[in-house]
């Protein structure tokens, strides 16, 4: 029998750079030594917030295509779907919150950074009509690189669309709440992500367009520590609040229940 130990066991944080036993980080993936927050799948997003069981997955005819042909984009999308276990880089569903119904959208950013295509685009906005259909408030959760370069304009497009589903959404009395998680940057960030009717954010979260080094390459600036950070959004008016992620279940069934007890959203 080998010495060594089992692998995949150990992981670096990317924080603080100690390594940590698959054991240390704990049910909500924070490093015991700096309490950095680990970016969550999707899978492990919706199991920390639902009811047990509750989770109903939509239907998601659309997959990804390579429409523009664009040189191993092809291989990468068939990369991305075995290492995250997805077919693309959201998933959405109904569920309930300590028994309040909720439409479910919930980004990845395993799969290629959580990126918008016209794939997401379309799981976002269906999504976002089903809700209308059966009356249910949407929670959003963001993780995302912003549009996706392997799809041109196509990916662009989706910033729109889904900008329009949440003006329907919103013309139709219904409640979003968007949880703006790490990262959220680029074109999600820029178009829906801040269009909740509240806006939360996951501590330790990077959120904003382009990066820091991208500015600081094209600027001459000097960035505060603090940039581009959920505390620092939070301080700057930008999110309603800063929630740590053992909170958020709770945090956000407060909310749906403030909704529906006020007879803003009508219960299917």
């Amino acid at each position: 029998m080998s010495h060594y130990p089992k692998k995949g066991l150990w992981t670096a944080c990317p924080a603080c750079g100690r390594h940590v036993h698959a054991g240390q980080w704990g049910p909500w993936q924070q490093c015991p030594y700096c309490q950095h927050w680990q970016r969550l799948t999707a899978a492990q997003r919706i199991h920390q917030l639902v009811d047990p069981d509750s989770f109903q997955a939509l239907a998601t005819p659309e997959r990804p295509k390579n429409q523009l042909g664009f040189p191993g984009y092809t291989k990468k999308l068939a990369q991305a779907a075995t290492i995250s276990g997805l077919t693309e880089a959201v998933v959405t569903g109904t569920a309930t919150m300590a028994t309040w119904p909720v439409m479910l959208i919930v980004m990845d950013s395993h799969f290629m950074m959580g990126t918008l295509n016209t794939a997401v685009t379309r799981r976002i906005t269906t999504a976002l009509e089903q809700a209308q259909v059966q009356q249910l408030p949407v929670v959003l959760v963001t993780a995302s690189g912003g549009a996706r370069m392997q799809e041109g304009v196509y990916a662009l497009v989706g910033m729109n669309l889904v900008l329009a589903a949440v003006v329907r959404l919103a013309a139709a009395k219904l409640p979003l709440i968007t949880v703006l998680t790490d990262p959220t940057m680029g074109g999600v960030s820029a178009s829906f992500a801040f269009k909740g009717d509240l806006v939360l954010a996951e501590a330790g979260a990077k959120i904003g367009f382009a990066g820091p080094r991208v500015i600081q390459q094209t600027m001459p600036v000097t960035l505060p520590p603090d940039f581009q950070t959920a505390a620092s959004l939070y301080q700057q008016g930008a999110v309603d609040a800063v929630v740590v992620r053992p909170d958020l279940r709770d945090k956000l069934t407060t909310i749906l229940a403030a909704y529906q007890c006020s007879g803003v959203t009508p219960r299917g």
